[in-house]
């Protein structure tokens, strides 16, 4: 997927947020963006979106001299571990526990503020449970579930992080070994090892970094121990619409758990804005 026309608004949209969320300083807001908005004339169409995001945020980081999400990330894990016991117990009541747990993974996905500066989490999890979604591989999921022994998580943003916990333990419920992969860094909201301990991933699985501070997975920006664990893969679940922008193209067995955030995203699957898919690749 290349950068879109609606990209650029997105990209100041995101900075605007980081901005309001790094600091009070409305001299220092303006300066940021600025410098941002001066640096999106400069971005390489020919890749992701991601890259450009990856690119702008490190900027931002840099001007804030902090990360602004790293409070919000810690305020949003505890919100989801706050759900955790009443989404693990409709999963346990359910008749098809992967079935219910799969679609939580996907209702987490509305957990991005890197993107929005609100979420209906609660509203979420009742469309993704009670309505059909717009792509719906799940026949195909189930089947490959059965497979594989082993699966490797690609991880999105923090707070979701608490829904991929509970598909990981159906996973693991299953006989699974499961390995979930976190960011190597700091980027936008994205979950960090950091997060995977605040909310006892670490107790569920084993759980790696990626080496990478890079939105999605770019996989030459990886360290060169996740690439051979990518490439040894069999069955790889990976959660987010940047894992889905960078490793659309790619030959491995993927199957993809996120939400359409973006017009440029829905575009390019043909969908509208919103939609919730599990798609395989």
């Amino acid at each position: 997927m290349k950068v879109h026309l609606d990209c650029y608004p997105c990209f100041l949209r995101q900075t605007i947020i980081a901005v309001r969320l790094g600091t009070k300083d409305n001299e220092k807001r303006e300066y940021v963006l600025k410098k941002i908005a001066a640096a999106t004339g400069e971005v390489d169409t020919s890749k992701t979106p991601a890259h450009t995001t990856t690119f702008l945020h490190r900027e931002i980081r840099n001007l804030l001299g902090r990360d602004p999400f790293k409070d919000i990330k810690a305020e949003y894990n505890q919100i989801a571990l706050t759900l955790y016991p009443f989404l693990k117990r409709r999963v346990e009541e359910s008749p098809d526990p992967l079935w219910t747990a799969s679609r939580l993974a996907i209702a987490g996905n509305v957990m991005d503020f890197g993107i929005f500066t609100s979420v209906d989490i609660e509203g979420t999890v009742e469309r993704a449970l009670r309505g059909p979604i717009t792509i719906d591989d799940y026949p195909a999921f189930k089947d490959e579930i059965k497979r594989h022994d082993k699966i490797l998580y690609l991880l999105d943003n923090a707070g979701e992080i608490v829904f991929d916990r509970i598909l990981i333990e159906a996973l693991v419920s299953h006989g699974k070994k499961v390995t979930a992969v976190v960011k190597g860094s700091d980027v936008i909201n994205d979950s960090t090892m950091q997060d995977a301990h605040e909310t006892h991933l670490t107790e569920t699985c084993r759980v790696i970094d990626n080496g990478s501070d890079a939105v999605g997975t770019i996989l030459e920006w990886t360290s060169e121990k996740f690439q051979s664990d990518f490439a040894n893969a069999s069955l790889i679940i990976s959660k987010g619409q940047g894992n889905f922008e960078t490793l659309m193209g790619s030959q491995k067995r993927i199957f993809f758990l996120f939400q359409s955030k973006c017009d440029a995203v829905s575009k390019e699957l043909g969908l509208s804005k919103g939609s919730m898919l599990l798609k395989k690749s």
